[in-house]
């Protein structure tokens, strides 16, 4: 009788181990992909969010200032990026300029726009997002995002 009966079998469970733990690395690899993707995502999510609650800001500020807002004192076209705003003279001359100058601060290139039509004020903010981009494009262009916001005042 053999000293060891399951001579044939020496070596299989060393090899299956090896198998398992290709499976795991392979699998933990996606897992790190995946935590990449969210990462990007949950960023450009933050820069909407800000946009949104800046939108809302300077539609309230417009809103208090209703006079010179339906005057069209409010109105600006996408300026350069900018946090050296001056914050002087007319009330719309200061609410823009601060608003100005926290979209240049919170949000990477960031400016707006102003358009008035009557009572409804459409509020839009560029920023760019090439950051939080998922996909990776092609050319070496910026990605630059637009919020719109329209309300009533």
């Amino acid at each position: 009788m053999p000293a060891h009966p399951f001579h044939k079998e020496a070596g299989a469970t060393l090899i299956e181990v090896l198998v398992a733990m290709v499976v795991l690395a392979i699998g933990l690899l996606g897992l790190a992909g995946l935590q990449a993707t969210s990462i990007q995502s949950n960023h450009s999510a933050y820069y909407r969010s800000q946009a949104t609650l800046l939108a809302g800001d300077l539609g309230d500020r417009m809103r208090a200032n209703r006079a010179q807002a339906t005057n069209g004192d409010y109105s600006i076209d996408f300026p350069t990026s900018s946090s050296s705003h001056s914050v002087s003279g007319t009330q719309a001359q200061k609410d823009t300029a601060e608003w100005l100058n926290r979209l240049a601060l919170t949000l990477p290139e960031g400016t707006g726009k102003v358009e008035r039509n009557d009572t409804l004020v459409t509020i839009s903010i560029r920023w760019n997002d090439t950051r939080g981009q998922i996909k990776a494009s092609d050319d070496n262009k910026t990605h630059n995002e637009t919020f719109v916001y329209r309300t009533e005042i």
